[in-house]
């Protein structure tokens, strides 16, 4: 407090910046300039800004309307989920991890599953394939080495404990060199010749070939389905580019169940995650997936994002803000096809850690990256509409730091 500050305006200051910051939103909304698609810290896959009718209002989430009588919460999306992903059942669970533990508690509890050492993944820090295994009463077992599993690995661990094999998508890293793993249909048929089933844990979600997008191909749900999979499961939030979900699909005999194990109650989605994933569902199915925001912003062209950036860019410099047009490469992020990216647009600013600082200090704030002492500005994540907002709050945030290297006499 400084020494001529009145003590009653001081408490009063504190009391008004206090009131502040309870009344902001404890998940306030932002403008995600890294380039990063998926970010993982900044929500993943973005959603329609528009929210459904049936989110505004009652609706029909456990009755029947047509008979008049009490319905299955469940029902509606699974039938919708399978038919997108060509197979006989699906179950929606709140994300991929309860998923994969759904699908393990119900079919490998106090059995044995084998994977490849090659796969026991690690992401984010708290989903450990090993731990996940070990809650679900599975008990894993290992074959192959780091880089290089064959099929005869998975055959000679097979026994009369075997519950299943399981193929974990190595999500956000890739071995690469002196490799080999046995294609998702040779293991489907080594588990089907032994009266197994196969489950894959996807990951990403992916439904269609990202060769579309410039990406390596990966294989997709329909893929590991029409290669033998018995049940496959995968996030809603990443490259289905919908609300934090997990789903599985496949067999009517591994999937059907899991929908009546008595831990479903406390795994299942709530109203907004099924409204909101039938809507994703949808555009999926009709091939309208400019819908999805991660589709359109993956999906804009090069000039397009040139042209925005030329715009933002004339406007700052009118104001005095030196920034330039810069070419960038943007990732999908996610865990999605790591150390791969497209080529994308945006500005660069000069102001290093000062100006990032400042601008996450703006409401909306603004997220972007350094490079080279510079902020980058990356507009392939950026909302067309942000545009404006994004050109105000840097000449906000580039002002700031003048004025505050002018009074330091810096």
């Amino acid at each position: 407090m400084d020494a001529a500050e009145d003590p009653a305006e001081a408490l009063e200051r504190e009391v008004l910046d206090v009131l502040k910051i309870a009344g902001e939103p404890a998940y306030p909304a932002l403008i995600n300039a890294t380039g990063v698609l998926l970010h993982t810290n900044l929500g993943r896959a973005p959603l329609r800004r528009d929210l459904p009718l049936s989110l505004k209002s009652y609706l029909a989430l456990e009755y029947n309307v047509t008979a008049g009588s009490r319905g299955q919460r469940l029902a509606p999306i699974a039938e919708r989920i399978a038919a997108v992903c060509g197979a006989a059942s699906a179950v929606m669970v709140n994300n991929n991890a309860a998923a994969l533990f759904l699908m393990l508690l119900a079919h490998a509890r106090d059995r044995e599953v084998i994977v490849s050492r090659g796969q026991l993944i690690e992401i984010g820090g708290s989903f450990r394939l090993p731990d996940v295994m070990s809650a679900a009463g599975a008990r894993l077992v290992e074959v192959g080495c780091t880089n290089r599993t064959h099929l005869k690995d998975y055959a000679a661990a097979v026994n009369e404990h075997t519950a299943a094999i399981l193929v974990a998508h190595q999500s956000n890293f890739r071995i690469i060199g002196f490799t080999s793993e046995p294609t998702t249909a040779e293991l489907a048929e080594l588990a089907h010749a032994h009266g197994l089933p196969l489950f894959v844990d996807q990951g990403s979600g992916a439904l269609h070939d990202l060769r579309r997008w410039g990406l390596p191909h990966e294989e997709t749900v329909d893929d590991l389905l029409a290669a033998g999979a018995d049940a496959v499961c995968f996030s809603g939030d990443k490259l289905l580019g919908g609300p934090q979900a997990g789903l599985i699909v496949g067999t009517s005999e591994q999937v059907a169940p899991l929908a009546r194990h008595p831990l479903y109650r406390a795994l299942r989605p709530d109203k907004t995650a099924l409204v909101l994933m039938d809507e994703v569902l949808a555009a999926h199915a009709s091939g309208r997936l400019d819908e999805i925001p991660l589709y359109a912003m993956l999906g804009a062209s090069l000039d397009s994002l040139k042209k925005r950036a030329r715009s933002i860019g004339r406007r700052l410099r009118s104001a005095g803000v030196p920034a330039q047009g810069r070419a960038t490469r943007a990732a999908l992020g996610g865990g999605t096809t790591p150390e791969e990216t497209v080529a994308s647009y945006g500005l660069s600013l000069a102001g290093g850690q000062s100006l990032a600082d400042r601008l996450r200090a703006t409401s909306p704030a603004v997220i972007g990256r350094i490079e080279d002492d510079e902020v980058v500005l990356d507009l392939r994540s950026v909302f067309p509409d942000q545009d404006r907002i994004l050109a105000d709050a840097a000449l906000e945030a580039y002002s700031s730091v003048v004025q505050t290297s002018q009074d330091s006499g810096t």
